[in-house]
């Protein structure tokens, strides 16, 4: 019943955002044909932008939620009209849950893009469940209140900067702040080895370098070009955490103009390693909102972690010409947590979405997923990657 009353949120939603851009047959089209000419003259000028949003969503950790926020975007630089708008998204929300959880990925461009400064800031604070480490215990430990409930407090500060020494080239470092603690235990998680072990260690720093390759037109949403990522981060007491572990992720990403430009098939290939003393909340996961969406996020765990995904991103047209501001996309995936040869640990994952475009390039996403036994919606801002 609660998904069937967020579907049609969401297409009430939906209704609203494409009437924005239809205003004519609005009982009031002067003022919102006046709000986006200054929108636009704004955008043109290099000026703050920003855009409020308030829309549903359901996910299987969180159940259904309702999410607020706002999409602020700006120049570093007046001067350099080619430069890249930087953004920073906030997102935050409750969840019939009883979940509170606030979110950001702010990606800023300075210098003539010569200095890239961007960081992802976590905070949830949720009843959770926490089904173990390995693939076999994600798929057969049974989710109830005796086996998987927990309630996890966490929360992840993570700056990257990169420079860029040739055109396309970067190379930089990046702190990892973070932490994972759980309580309220019920018999199946306070009898679990990892968490025996790590629960009251739950605070981690690292340190790490990382090289990339970057010749995407627009980054929050490429419609050309590459993205090639090396990174390595190395946890440590020695930094004033609680635990010594490494962590090596390798992320590619290919962008393809296909037919009229916002037309794009959108290829990822990552994986993510850990190696050293790693706890139960930092292991490798799948099911976030940026890869195996529609997955329960945590469910699949272990150090190390791997997915595919293909997706094909269509913008829409008017009779005009133009480019309207309304998108759809489809995806296909699988990932592996303990990769073995024989693919018997693969996790498939599908589905489809829709884009509203609030900003030049920057849009709402209405993603929905379907995976091994499991769905789910998302809203968020900017694509998956």
């Amino acid at each position: 019943m609660k998904q069937v009353f967020l579907i049609i949120l969401m297409a009430f939603s939906v209704t609203l955002l494409w009437g924005q851009e239809n205003a004519d047959t609005l009982k009031h089209p002067g003022f919102l044909k006046r709000w986006q000419m200054k929108q636009n003259e704004k955008e043109k000028n290099g000026e703050f932008l920003i855009t409020p949003v308030l829309g549903p969503g359901y996910t299987p950790e969180l159940g259904f939620s309702l999410a607020g926020g706002a999409l602020m975007s700006f120049l570093t630089d007046k001067n350099a009209p080619s430069l890249q708008r930087s953004s920073v998204p906030v997102t935050l929300g409750i969840s019939t849950t009883g979940a509170f959880f606030l979110s950001s990925k702010i990606a800023t461009f300075w210098n003539h893009d010569k200095l890239r400064i961007n960081a992802d800031i976590w905070y949830k604070n949720m009843p959770d469940n926490y089904f173990g480490i390995g693939y076999e215990s994600g798929k057969n430990t049974e989710k109830s209140d005796s086996t998987t409930e927990y309630k996890r407090n966490w929360f992840q500060f993570n700056p990257q900067v990169f420079w860029q020494f040739k055109p396309t080239y970067f190379v930089g470092g990046a702190i990892d702040i973070n932490y994972t603690h759980g309580n309220d235990a019920s018999a199946g998680v306070a009898g679990d080895p990892a968490y025996v072990e790590y629960n009251d260690k739950p605070f981690n720093v690292g340190l790490g370098v990382h090289a990339l390759i970057d010749s995407r037109d627009v980054a929050v949403n490429a419609w050309k070009g590459w993205y090639l990522l090396a990174q390595a981060m190395f946890y440590g007491k020695y930094f004033g955490g609680d635990n010594n572990y490494q962590v090596y992720n390798i992320d590619a990403r290919h962008y393809i103009r296909l037919f009229k430009p916002g037309q794009t098939l959108a290829i990822q290939l990552r994986g993510r390693f850990s190696v050293g003393d790693v706890p139960y909340g930092e292991m490798s996961q799948l099911g976030t909102p940026f890869d195996l969406r529609g997955y329960f996020w945590g469910q699949y765990r272990d150090k190390d972690m791997m997915f595919a995904i293909t997706e094909y991103r269509h913008s829409f047209y008017k009779k005009n010409g133009e480019r309207s501001k309304h998108g759809a996309v489809i995806w296909l995936a699988g990932g592996t947590i303990t990769p073995d040869p024989g693919f018997k640990n693969f996790l498939p994952n599908g589905g489809i979405g829709y884009r509203f475009e609030v900003q030049p390039r920057m849009a709402l996403r209405l993603d929905f997923g379907i995976g091994k036994d499991t769905k789910g919606f998302y809203f968020n801002f900017n694509e998956a990657f």
